[in-house]
């Protein structure tokens, strides 16, 4: 009787596996980053949300419930924050110097999900770049990789 209370207690803490799709998951982070780049231009447009999930599931090989649950962990994550050193913070221990620099071709891929590159925006992956210690140089080599792989090249 004791144990069966106890199990039910322990199943009631634990729901879908959300619990520890905390702050602390790299996928978290990189989804909240995401967020914070589509949210700074004051506008989020459905194209930008689409890829979002695109690279997230690509990125993390993830299957439909994992991509939710992590996509509402994100922006959960992201509407509570102040700023994005947590985030960065996650992703530089996580990531080596190789993956670092293409997760800011990442961010460079939302920022021209829309077509537009938004200065707010560009501000953002700069500080995020260098918050994950990626050079100027890489952040500019991973932003023309973005544009040509969007053929959005000559926007601003």
């Amino acid at each position: 009787m004791m144990f069966e209370r106890f199990g039910k207690f322990l199943q009631g803490l634990g729901g879908v596996d959300e619990p520890r799709l905390t702050r602390e998951d790299p996928r978290v982070a990189a989804a909240a980053l995401f967020y914070h780049i589509i949210d700074a231009d004051g506008v989020s447009e459905p194209v930008e949300r689409e890829k979002i999930r695109e690279l997230l599931q690509k990125e993390y090989a993830l299957d439909k419930d994992e991509l939710r649950d992590i996509l509402k962990a994100g922006k959960r994550a992201e509407d509570e924050s102040i700023d994005f050193y947590a985030f960065t913070s996650v992703l530089k221990r996580s990531l080596d110097a190789e993956q670092r620099v293409l997760f800011i071709e990442l961010l460079w891929e939302i920022v021209y999900a829309d077509g537009v590159r938004h200065e707010l925006e560009e501000s953002i992956v700069g500080r995020v770049a260098e918050l994950m210690g990626v050079s100027d140089r890489d952040r500019v080599l991973m932003r023309q990789e973005a544009e040509r792989k969007t053929g959005a090249e000559g926007e601003s």
